[in-house]
Formats: structure tokens, C-alpha cells, sequence
């Protein structure tokens, strides 16, 4: 099962200047944990923002550029063969951004797992638009503002269906 993890404001919006607009402990650790252990497929720029690997998962970049190397992560100039490779590691690789990506990636991804930020502010990144009708929608978990969430949120599965 191929699964997109996003965090998306009520605009659709994903980040600005190669960075998220909010910060959001809570989501933060769902991600992490969700995403330990399987592979993480992400853009070239979403890799720079972090600077670094993820630990305790295998790395996928994807990227135009030709003769790319960065330790510990294993480089693709294609979506399909970072796919291909992420599926032969692990049967829940999963597509961590940036927007380019995402939007690349939506006619192969299985689930989203995409957090609902109460929260609209202009930004460079956003996530494609999809069909609701297309996916079965069940809540995860709900965060009310409090003193480390600044914005609520929701965090919803969707689930491709046949």
C-alpha cells in the first residue's frame, strides 16, 4: 500500500519559503511514529528543508538532477522507480512532499493520512485538489488549540476506493 502523509491548511496550503507555516508538536509525533520503520519518498527541496535524513527510515529522493548523492539516501530521477524501489523495501512506503510531489504521486497512492489545519494563510506550496467522492474518509484524531497547538486540527484517513 502506497500512503501520502500531509499536513494541509484549510486552504490547501503546505508551506512557505521551503518550510511549514505552523508548528504542531502533537502532528509532529503522529508523523514520526506512523512513518518509522518504511520507506519516505520526497522531493529534492523537502529534503533541503530537513537537511538531513529521517532516521529509522529509508530515504528516497527524488530529483532532475543527474549525479545526485547524498549520503544515506538513496536518489531516483523518477517518481515511478523511486516507487518501484520504496515497494521493494517495504509494503507501506510512504510519499512525504513536497506539492510537486504529492501531485505526481496522486494517481498511485492507496491512503492519505493528511492533518486538517484550522488555519488559512497565503504560502508557495499547496496540496493538489482531490475528488472526495473518489476516497472513504474516517477520522484519526482530533487536537484542540491549547499552549504548544496554536491552530486545531484534524487528522483524516482516506482510503482510494475501488
Amino acid at each position: 500500500m502506497l500512503s501520502l502523509i500531509a499536513a494541509v491548511g484549510s486552504n490547501n496550503v503546505l508551506g512557505r519559503g521551503n518550510d511549514l507555516i505552523w508548528h504542531l508538536p502533537n502532528d509532529f509525533k503522529f508523523f514520526k511514529d506512523t512513518t518509522k520503520g518504511h520507506p519516505v519518498i520526497m522531493g529534492r527541496k523537502t529534503y533541503d528543508s530537513m537537511g538531513k535524513p529521517l532516521p529509522n527510515r529509508t530515504n528516497i529522493i527524488v530529483t532532475r538532477q543527474k549525479g545526485l548523492s547524498i549520503e544515506g539516501c538513496l536518489i531516483f530521477n523518477t517518481l515511478k522507480e523511486a516507487i518501484d524501489k520504496a515497494n521493494a523495501l517495504d509494503d507501506n512506503p510512504f510519499i512525504i512532499g513536497g506539492a510537486e510531489i504529492y501531485k505526481m504521486a496522486m494517481p498511485f497512492v492507496d491512503r492519505m493520512l493528511l492533518t486538517h489545519v484550522e488555519f488559512e494563510e497565503d504560502g508557495d506550496a499547496y496540496f493538489p485538489e482531490f475528488n472526495t467522492n473518489n476516497w472513504h474518509e474516517e477520522l484519526i484524531a482530533e487536537q484542540a488549540v491549547d499552549e504548544k497547538h496554536q491552530y486545531p486540527y484534524m487528522i483524516k484517513s482516506y482510503t482510494r476506493k475501488n
